[in-house]
């Protein structure tokens, strides 16, 4: 399996159960991210390695790695290597055995089937048999976690997944443009109409009572609307810091496609020759 190297675009809390769950199956992992990730739930994003330097989540650690040397010594060292500049690590130099699109931006930014062997979508946007081989629904409900082999994943309804009764009440969002300044902190207990944040001037206040379970990084450009929090209504506080059940769901389903389409194109069993053979010359 240490050959068999998986690049994870994106390194939000999504990304980061995915990740984790792999590495903790004996896969290495390379995630890639933004230079300023706009991530929420910090605290259980390998995504804060590019603020911090390191980032553990549940025991597994990630590193912000700079030079391709970095990368291989991470990965040695049984660690996740986050690249914040995808630029300059085009997939192809990494030359990995599967691609994981966990960027969650609802639409195919550049994802394309030829960029791995095995090249796995999450959520909507993608089409498997199209742009990827396999899909994983991120939706909450039934079919959470369930692997799409032909078709897509549910719609964008835009609409937040229910939390102890709240939707979109419990986002926080962006009162205008500007920089963002976080005054509360993730894990915090806030009470509704309490102040949680500042975007230049302009006050931000909790919409709902409950605990602070993600918060924008302090420093980081936002726009009118834009999330910048999440309230939990249900009050754990441990919540915020362990991989949530969505995350946990959608990870293996990951973990499902990967072996599964492994299996299929390493026997030649698929309907892209040029795959199968990619597969065998990894």
């Amino acid at each position: 399996m240490q050959s068999e190297l998986i690049v994870i675009r994106g390194a939000g809390d999504l990304a980061s159960g995915v990740a984790h769950r792999l590495v903790r199956s004996g896969f290495p992992v390379v995630m890639i991210e933004l230079p300023e990730p706009l991530v929420i739930r910090r605290a259980v994003s390998f995504a804060e390695a590019v603020f911090k330097g390191k980032f553990t989540v549940e025991g597994i650690t990630a590193e912000l790695a700079v030079t391709t040397d970095s990368i291989n010594k991470l990965l040695a060292a049984g660690k996740i290597p986050v690249v914040a500049d995808p630029a300059r690590y085009p997939l192809r130099t990494l030359h990995p055995a599967a691609v994981v699109d966990a960027t969650m931006a609802k639409k195919n930014i550049g994802t394309t089937i030829d960029d791995a062997p095995v090249v796995i979508g999450l959520g909507p946007g993608f089409t498997a048999g199209v742009d990827v081989h396999a899909v994983v629904e991120t939706y909450r409900g039934h079919d959470l976690g369930k692997v799409i082999l032909e078709g897509q994943a549910a719609p964008n309804t835009g609409i937040p997944g229910e939390i102890g009764g709240y939707r979109e009440e419990r986002v926080l969002r962006s009162p205008g443009s500007g920089t963002f300044h976080a005054v509360r902190e993730i894990g915090d207990v806030v009470a509704r109409g309490e102040l949680v944040g500042m975007v230049d001037n302009l006050p931000l206040y909790a919409t709902i009572s409950g605990v602070l379970r993600g918060v924008l990084y302090s420093g980081l450009k936002v726009t009118p609307g834009m999330k910048v929090g999440d309230i939990d209504p249900r009050c754990r506080r441990e919540y915020c810091f362990t991989i949530s059940d969505k995350a946990r769901a959608v990870a293996g389903g990951v973990l499902e496609a990967y072996l599964f389409l492994r299996r299929r194109f390493s026997r030649g069993v698929s309907n892209n020759r040029k795959v199968a053979v990619a597969w065998e010359n990894r």
